[in-house]
């Protein structure tokens, strides 16, 4: 069954031209839930009590939870990385421009990765977090909407014509 879903998995992401280190992460987090899954499943086959089993996983909830309740963004970025892997529409080497009412960010996406999407801003690389790029409005840049990077020629090219 795990192998079925790693294949699925790669499948999709070859599908998608995603990148293999993000291939690994959702099969590797998939694969622990499902483990989890038929590990209860088995539990309560051997005999275990639902009661027993509700109690023991409430108890053990409650103490993961809190223990991470200071942590809760790790969670909703792995979920939002989950998202990512399955519906984002844009892929490394992409040029974006992340738009934020404060400060907006144009760059090529280097990586995603299970935590945050990597983003070249010229010599700069911009880690920015899963969680932000899903509630941000990002824009594809293409052929003459493309701005130039800073650090690049281009980029010199407009900061010496503007001064």
């Amino acid at each position: 069954m795990l192998g079925f879903v790693a294949r699925t998995i790669e499948k999709i992401g070859a599908n998608k031209s995603v990148n293999t280190y993000r291939i690994k992460y959702i099969s590797k987090t998939l694969n622990l839930s499902i483990t989890a899954f038929f590990l209860i499943v088995l539990l309560m086959l051997l005999g275990i009590e639902y009661s027993q089993l509700s109690v023991f996983l409430s108890s053990m909830f409650a103490v993961i939870g809190v223990a991470l309740f200071a942590q809760w963004s790790i969670l909703s970025n792995i979920t939002a990385s989950l998202i990512i892997f399955f519906s984002f529409p844009y892929r490394v080497g992409d040029a974006v421009k992340v738009v934020d009412k404060d400060d907006d960010i144009s760059g090529v996406i280097e990586e995603i990765t299970l935590f945050h999407v990597l983003i070249r801003q010229g010599e700069n690389l911009i880690t920015y977090p899963n969680t932000l790029i899903l509630q941000k409005a990002v824009v594809k840049l293409t052929g003459a909407d493309k701005l130039p990077l800073p650090g690049t020629e281009a980029g010199q090219e407009g900061q010496e014509g503007g001064s």
